[in-house]
């Protein structure tokens, strides 16, 4: 049995059977880990987001901002109704069925077999794997209750942009979505940069990409994540980016989850359907 983790689909269907395909993934006896963002920009989020859910126990899905965005336009959050591609889903006659699934994903995977935490965009430095947890299950059950349309109106937003344990509310909250959806770069004392477009290697002084944050409480923890393709595949500083730009142009990328070291297995180059930029 092998467990296969893959980087943003973002509705390239077509792309993701093919590279399934290729490396012979057999859901009767493997595992598919996703580090989110099923859904938008591409052709095929409908098509993705049956399938995946068709693979039941097989698949593991951590949300990404996009699937969270999905979430949002259901629950009638307006604020960036034009930025999507997502109308399929959101007129399909299993929506409601499919949305139900998608808001019971987790935030965070962690596997004492494999030794791996998998999210979707990164973590602040003060938080250890037992706080990323926990803070994770905090969103999980805001997500699965009674108020997740609530939550959903009011996700969006860069403030708090620093972690106090003081945090309550919907600060609190929206301070753990963008760490788990939507991070990338911060400053040497955790304070998110939401805002900061620096392409990697031209950020300004005093700009780090979280996983480079000296003594960040993470780094004993192999994470897999996704979210930047700009940054491409990297293996570095104990994690491993998955997110190689296929609804740009670039590759849907896939690696065998090992106790041991991951190994990239394939790169399937893809034709793009938006353009950066």
């Amino acid at each position: 049995m092998a467990t296969y983790a893959i980087g943003d689909i973002q509705g390239c269907y077509d792309e993701l059977r093919r590279l399934l395909d290729h490396i012979e993934f057999d859901p009767a006896h493997d595992k598919l880990w996703s580090v989110g963002d099923l859904v938008n920009r591409g052709p095929g989020s409908l098509a993705v987001l049956r399938w995946v859910k068709a693979l039941g126990d097989s698949a593991v899905v951590v949300l990404g901002n996009h699937d969270l965005h999905l979430l949002a336009l259901a629950a009638g959050n307006e604020r960036q109704a034009k930025k999507h591609t997502m109308d399929d889903v959101l007129t399909a006659p299993d929506r409601d069925e499919l949305l139900h699934w998608l808001r019971h994903r987790p935030l965070l995977h962690h596997s004492d077999h494999k030794r791996f935490a998998m999210i979707h965009a990164g973590l602040p430095p003060q938080w250890d794997l037992a706080q990323a947890r926990a803070c994770a299950q905090e969103l999980e059950v805001e997500l699965r209750g009674p108020g997740c349309a609530d939550f959903l109106q009011a996700m969006y937003g860069n403030q708090p942009d620093q972690w106090s344990e003081d945090l309550r509310g919907v600060d609190r909250l929206r301070f753990i979505t963008n760490c788990l959806t939507r991070l990338r770069w911060c400053t040497a004392d955790g304070r998110l940069l939401l805002d900061e477009k620096s392409l990697p290697g031209t950020e300004p002084d005093g700009v780090l990409p979280w996983y480079k944050v000296p003594g960040r409480a993470s780094r004993e923890t192999r994470i897999l994540f996704g979210h930047w393709s700009t940054l491409g595949y990297i293996a570095e500083h104990n994690v491993w980016a998955l997110d190689t730009g296929c609804v740009w142009g670039g590759s849907l990328t896939a690696v065998r989850v090992r106790r041991k070291r991951p190994i990239k297995v394939y790169d399937l180059d893809c034709i793009g359907h938006q353009t950066p930029g």
